[in-house]
């Protein structure tokens, strides 16, 4: 692989992710705060990823595989996203927000698996290479959030760009949380489409071959149900999505409506932890395996959660900033090492095809019913105007993912697998 693919592989994984990170972390702050919505509708609009991750893979597994060049497809779906990123930027009703939300989380989805498929494509040796090109989009979700951290508004409606803690404190108390974030999304949205033209030429992979509605839907991967090891990190995976949404959905909004300094800056440092625990995973899965790495992620879900509960901005600041700094914990310890477990357990003729499932079942069927029970939980302990008791809020997570944790220690049994060729592509491994 050239140094010049190397550069457009590495700018194409920073657009990509630098794109979703402008606008998903703070969105929750924005509706609470700005447009007034209720929990209920904060948790709807969060579940169009969902939705959208629900429909994609069928998407990608019928037009992108046999019609389109995959760089020519990722520049058309990131144009028209960013201009409907930037109709949804204007809306102010939660209707018209939702619905062009929606239309905008159809369109980005696909270019998750669209981007690593055309990276995969045009790396020489993919566990060697493709990682230290994938970092690369951590490293573009973490800076979206650190302008985010860094640009306020005060109530004149004036720019600030403030890197200070003194700064920012004070700023906050007269400022506006604006849609600045995905007016930030929709340019940048609009430059990945622009770019992607000059990514290396992706065509088709199976243009003209036969297509079945099984292939198109992954029907085969079902067969892996009939396995009860497999069943159980299967409806793990879905379940551990409902505590995993309180945090997607409110945390920022959590940390905002507490006054907690700088909170979007500082929730950056969750996506630095997860770098650092991606990086030691293969050293923790050797000595602890699969259940006990997954049993400890679960158990990083609880004490994130009481931290977040019994926390605040004054003496218990430290728990706040603890909570924030087990996502690497949180998220890796569960969704990488299932992953990494999937990709053991199944046959190579249907892979791809298990790891779809596993997608469908979390980003999408997790992620939407997550979302809409936070939101339900949030609306239930409003106590007036942009006023929750968060304390009862984070009691309910904490609670669902301790009895997740143990039904799973009790229902799965730990096997001996070989590792060896899944902790060399770990990395690849989505990152939010």
């Amino acid at each position: 692989m050239s140094s010049n693919i190397r550069l457009r592989l590495s700018a194409m994984m920073f657009l990509q992710y630098f794109v979703w990170g402008c606008w998903y972390v703070v969105m929750s702050a924005y509706l609470l705060n700005t447009l007034k919505f209720s929990g209920v509708e904060v948790g709807l609009s969060y579940t169009t990823l969902a939705i959208a991750a629900m429909i994609s893979p069928f998407f990608i597994g019928y037009f992108a595989d046999r019609f389109f060049n995959t760089e020519k497809l990722l520049g058309v779906m990131h144009l028209v996203g960013g201009g409907l990123m930037f109709m949804t930027a204007q809306a102010d009703t939660f209707s018209a927000f939702y619905w062009f939300l929606l239309a905008y989380s159809l369109t980005y989805m696909p270019t998750l698996a669209l981007s690593s498929s055309l990276g995969f494509q045009h790396v020489g040796d993919p566990a060697k290479d493709f990682p230290s090109i994938r970092v690369f989009g951590t490293l573009g979700f973490i800076i979206a959030n650190l302008i985010n951290g860094c640009v306020k508004f005060d109530a004149s409606g004036a720019f600030h760009v403030v890197f200070s803690e003194t700064a920012v404190s004070k700023l906050m108390t007269a400022s506006s949380i604006t849609n600045f974030p995905m007016k930030m999304a929709a340019v940048a949205a609009i430059v990945m489409g622009i770019f992607s033209f000059t990514l290396p030429k992706t065509p088709p992979q199976r243009k003209g071959g036969k297509t079945t509605i099984s292939d198109i839907l992954g029907l085969e991967a079902l067969s892996l149900l009939k396995d009860r090891q497999f069943a159980v990190m299967f409806f793990a995976s879905i379940l551990v999505c409902i505590p995993l949404n309180f945090y997607y959905s409110f945390a920022n909004g959590y940390l905002t409506e507490i006054n907690f300094p700088d909170a979007t800056f500082r929730m950056t440092y969750g996506q630095m932890s997860e770098v650092v625990f991606m990086l030691l995973m293969p050293m923790f899965l050797t000595r602890l395996g699969v259940k006990k790495m997954i049993a400890f992620g679960l158990v990083a879900w609880v004490v994130r959660y009481l931290c977040f509960a019994y926390g605040n901005p004054d003496g218990g600041s430290w728990m706040l900033f603890m909570g924030i700094l087990l996502h690497g914990i949180c998220y890796d310890f569960f969704f990488v090492t299932g992953q990494i477990y999937v990709d053991n357990k199944a046959p190579v003729k249907i892979r791809s095809a298990a790891q779809g499932l596993i997608t469908f079942a979390t980003y999408g069927v997790g992620f939407y019913f997550g979302a809409l029970i936070a939101g339900i939980v949030v609306d239930a302990y409003k106590t007036g105007e942009n006023q929750h008791n968060w304390n009862g809020v984070w009691l309910v997570p904490a609670a669902i993912a301790a009895v997740i944790m143990v039904l799973f220690w009790l229902s799965f049994k730990d096997e001996k697998v070989d590792l060896k060729q899944e902790l060399k592509q770990e990395n690849a491994v989505e990152v939010l």
